[in-house]
């Protein structure tokens, strides 16, 4: 990936299309790192374009006297304006995109009476359905961006896994202090999530690697991971005490 640009004494000197040349490895990063979620009818073109919109505004809206890489402020215009796309397409199956709302809104009346997210077990109680099937309508869910079950104090997390050493001087307190709970919900998670979040963040990875060595199809493991996401948002938003 090419080196992020600095801070620049004068912005005007900024090459805007040279900015965003520079970037497309981030671009193809960001791709392929999400391509696993997407249906297989989703071209891989389709997502560069869309992200190539968020890169392009990234490019035109960045201002380097904030201190801010550029690489860090256009990862999330990148991904968000894949995410954006995709939940335009509204792709998942009627019956599929029912069963993610119940979901949804088992969550937030369990988090009304009891202050903090659901668990797993309790989601299915609620529901009256296997844990295996949560893992599945938390995989749709994710698959069509639904926000209330991925969203809250822990937005950047995506962004923290795949690029943990990256700091807004900003804000750094706050970053690092979300950092630190990261790694906390990270060791708080069960063997085989942590596992998982860690061959695909740390060590970079491929599901099908992932599974290979849990020994469990590429399908699980992508469940798994969709759980551990879920699990590191519920814990990062119950050590903050996020409404």
């Amino acid at each position: 990936m090419a080196d992020d640009v600095g801070i620049i004494s004068d912005p005007g000197s900024v090459d805007r299309d040279a900015l965003i040349l520079d970037h497309l490895p981030l671009l193809h990063h960001i791709v392929g790192r999400m391509s696993f979620d997407v249906p297989g009818r989703v071209e891989r073109e389709d997502m560069l374009g869309f992200g190539m919109i968020g890169l392009i505004s990234a490019a035109d809206s960045w201002e380097p006297e904030r201190g801010l890489k550029f690489s860090t402020y256009a990862f999330p215009r990148i991904r968000g304006a894949i995410l954006d796309e995709l939940r335009r397409m509204d792709f998942l199956p009627r019956g599929r995109r029912e069963r993610v709302r119940e979901l949804d809104r088992a969550v937030n009346v369990l988090e009304q009476e009891h202050g903090l997210p659901p668990s797993i077990e309790q989601i299915a109680e609620r529901l009256d359905i296997d844990e295996s099937e949560v893992d599945e309508i938390l995989h749709h869910a994710r698959i069509a961006g639904t926000v209330s079950l991925d969203d809250g104090p822990s937005d950047d997390l995506v962004h923290m896994l795949t690029d943990p050493q990256t700091t807004d001087p900003e804000g750094s307190a706050e970053y690092n202090e979300l950092k630190e709970l990261l790694v906390k919900s990270i060791s708080d998670l069960p063997e085989q999530e942590k596992t998982v979040i860690t061959l695909y963040y740390g060590e970079e990875l491929l599901l099908r690697d992932i599974g290979e060595v849990l020994g469990v199809t590429e399908s699980r493991i992508s469940q798994i991971h969709s759980r551990a996401l879920y699990l590191l948002n519920r814990g990062m938003k119950t050590a903050i005490g996020a409404p």
